[in-house]
């Protein structure tokens, strides 16, 4: 059974990003705009997600609450030092925080790992963070052909609100302009955990916490 685990994206993981970005997407970044992304982490916010092809040292991820409070998601032990290379990265997100909105600026999985949850669970992830840094409402761009995607925004609360004429430059297509409701209104906070515990629960014990430096130099 895979096992996945998230870590913070680092300038290392660019390249690697870059390959499933272009798998992913008819219109990927360039590695450079990763890259100046990365150089503002006080306004951005990148993740990757990885596929743990080793048994995973510390066991599965438990949900709890934290310091940040109810809508806290993961308790994951984020590595700071450089990621075993043997954990390919699948997945990818990231997004900008302006005050008190987010913006998502790319959500991405390997095609072959699609289908699973795992973009779902990367959307989480961006959520978390974006209350974390006192934001109170998210907004994206989609594709108006890429129904599958719509339809998770959806499930998360995002509506419509506006077309961006010709926003992809690859072929011409507009995207929908899609706004999610106040993610800090009571009401939205229990939806948002009715729906991280179902995810969780399909997940089981394949999200576990990430390894740290001495698990990956004993393995």
């Amino acid at each position: 059974m895979p096992r996945y685990y998230l870590e913070p994206m680092r300038q290392e993981d660019v390249a690697e990003v870059s390959q499933v970005d272009h798998l992913c997407f008819s219109n990927p970044w360039p590695q450079s705009a990763y890259r100046r992304e990365l150089r503002k982490p006080q306004s951005n916010y990148y993740v990757v997600l990885r596929r743990a092809d080793e048994a995973a040292p510390n066991g599965a991820v438990e949900s709890s609450e934290d310091e940040r409070g109810r809508f806290s998601f993961l308790p994951l032990p984020w590595r700071t030092e450089a990621p075993r290379r043997s954990d390919p990265v699948i997945g990818f997100a990231g997004m900008w925080i302006m005050f008190d909105e987010a913006h998502v600026t790319t959500i991405g999985v390997h095609p072959d790992e699609r289908g699973n949850g795992l973009g779902e669970l990367l959307l989480i992830q961006l959520f978390v963070e974006a209350t974390s840094r006192g934001a109170e409402m998210v907004t994206l761009e989609v594709r108006v052909s890429n129904d599958s995607a719509q339809a998770l925004y959806r499930k998360y609360g995002f509506e419509r609100h506006g077309v961006r004429r010709r926003y992809y430059s690859d072929n011409g297509e507009d995207a929908y302009i899609m706004w999610s409701p106040n993610i800090r209104e009571p009401g939205y906070v229990e939806h948002f955990y009715r729906l991280r515990g179902r995810l969780l629960e399909r997940l089981g014990g394949q999200l576990v916490a990430a390894p740290d430096e001495s698990a990956a130099s004993s393995s």
